[in-house]
């Protein structure tokens, strides 16, 4: 070309790409119906004390007032690997929305070279060389530099589907953080309970180890004395092994629940412990169960399942583009001289600029077979999101009944304790005095014993279940800070912590 390209027309190229780059293929995002009942069915005459404003999405764990458990859940906030990992995963899946997003503009490249040609031919002789006639046996260089660029419009929409899916992924990825998050706060809550009722068991193994060794010089005596069989001193020996094997068993219980806290936070389970507390008293919280239709917003994985539906939904409209011809633009401006010193002169320059279409005639039913692939994985998501949708109103019905049926336990269990506590030492009393048999001793011992280990486990699994309340619930019940979903269709914003 011997002339440059007009302002105008390089406009009306531009405009032209951009005015086509104005629909989007594909089906427009609907959230699916999930499957929700107007209410809980375990909630059903059963009203918390607590009021909801007292339940704070974040922080959920200082409802149980124990500033051990304050300490580690902060640990766990920074230290977990796995909110780590999935913290670097939400990170990849930000960076991937910014990469869709540069495939909307044109890619523009510096080129530069510098060459020198000839021919060895005799004297005489002719050659062409970059479109001249050099004389044999001559040489020559060649300069050029230019700056071209290359844009594809978004005529169809493929690339504004590539970003919605990238966009649904990344919001998917911080509803996985979020429930990393939630998942490792509410195991280590679970765990640091269970070393709690740990620990009182190991106290009440203790003093009833204690109290089975007094029972046993008791009836050693007595059979020296010949007042009782040795049969009563193998009941008493039998006894005390037994409840000495049950605290040799909790001990590793206690270390099992240490190890996991050590990992949860961030630590090796050789460098990190817990004293022993025997005088802990630990409170489950009432908790509000809100409505179904809020466990949409709340739970960090209904609101992962919804959000990777919208990404298959997008994924649709890029398949279904590959119909469509894909229009490329392109142009450059540069200069070339066999001088470098008239390389940036103005009749050096050289320009090009233009146009091409590209559609594929004959595919024997590929594009086809993706369309169909990408409508299946749209109908796997859907079935996974209502799938979780139901999973979670499972779990809150089983936390409810099961926190109201552990309350009614607890009470019953301390009932039971208090019972057996005064049957046992009235049977002891009536055996020294010689008013029955030492086997009715050793059944009242086992009566009392068990039912002060039902009620420490009680206690303990009431505290277990308040926290598995709260991981049903989704961590929270106040609003907080989430991820905003696209302007297009409203979604559930992913709870922290």
């Amino acid at each position: 070309m011997n002339a440059r390209p007009s302002a105008p027309r390089l406009m009306a190229v531009l405009l032209a790409g951009a005015a086509l780059g104005g629909c989007a293929v594909g089906p427009n995002y609907q959230r699916p119906s999930a499957p929700i009942s107007p209410t809980y069915k375990e909630a059903a005459g059963w009203t918390p004390a607590a009021p909801a404003d007292l339940l704070e999405r974040g922080d959920w764990w200082t409802l149980f007032g124990d500033p051990m458990l304050n300490d580690l859940a902060a640990k766990v906030q920074v230290s977990n690997q796995n909110i780590v990992a999935a913290e670097a995963a939400y990170r990849q899946a930000r960076a991937a929305v910014s990469e869709q997003r540069a495939a909307l503009f044109p890619t523009v490249s510096l080129n530069a070279s510098a060459t020198r040609s000839g021919t060895g031919a005799g004297s005489g002789t002719t050659s062409v060389v970059g479109g001249e006639v050099v004389s044999g046996g001559g040489s020559r260089s060649t300069y050029r530099a230019s700056l071209g660029g290359t844009w594809e419009p978004d005529v169809w929409g493929r690339i504004r589907r590539s970003i919605e899916a990238a966009k649904d992924q990344a919001q998917a990825s911080a509803a996985d953080l979020a429930a990393a998050r939630l998942a490792a706060q509410g195991e280590m809550a679970a765990d640091y309970f269970g070393l709690r009722a740990a620990d009182i068991e190991l106290a009440l193994d203790q003093a009833t180890v204690a109290a089975y060794q007094r029972a046993l010089t008791i009836t050693q005596n007595r059979y020296n004395a010949g007042i009782a069989p040795h049969s009563d001193v193998l009941q008493a020996q039998t006894q005390l092994a037994n409840a000495q094997a049950d605290f040799a068993g909790v001990q590793q219980t206690r270390a099992t629940y240490e190890h996991a806290i050590a990992v949860l936070t961030g630590q090796a389970p050789g460098s990190f412990s817990l004293a022993p507390t025997a005088n802990w008293t630990g409170r489950a919280p009432d908790i509000p169960p809100g409505v179904p239709s809020t466990l949409l917003q709340r739970r960090p994985d209904i609101a992962a399942a919804e959000r990777r539906v919208a990404a298959a939904n997008a994924q649709i409209g890029v398949q279904v583009s590959a119909y469509f011809p894909a229009l490329t633009l392109t142009g450059s401006y540069g200069f070339a001289a066999t001088e470098l010193g008239n390389l940036l002169n103005s009749p050096s320059a050289v320009w090009s600029y233009g146009a091409s279409v590209a559609e594929t005639l004959l595919d024997f039913g590929t594009r086809r077979a993706r369309v169909r692939q990408a409508r299946a994985a749209h109908d796997q998501a859907v079935a996974q999101y209502r799938q979780t949708v139901l999973s979670a109103l499972e779990d809150v019905e089983n936390q409810l009944i099961a926190t109201r049926v552990l309350a009614q336990q607890e009470s019953l269990r301390r009932q039971a304790s208090a019972a057996a506590d005064a049957t046992e030492q009235m049977m002891a009393n009536r055996y020294q005095a010689g008013q029955v048999s030492y086997t009715e001793v050793v059944t009242t011992q086992t009566a009392a014993y068990s039912a002060r280990r039902a009620l420490a486990q009680a206690t303990a699994q009431r505290q277990s279940t308040a926290v598995a309340l709260i991981q049903a619930l989704g961590g929270g019940w106040t609003a907080g800070p989430g991820v905003s979903a696209p302007a297009r269709s409203p979604s559930p914003a992913s709870p922290a912590g």
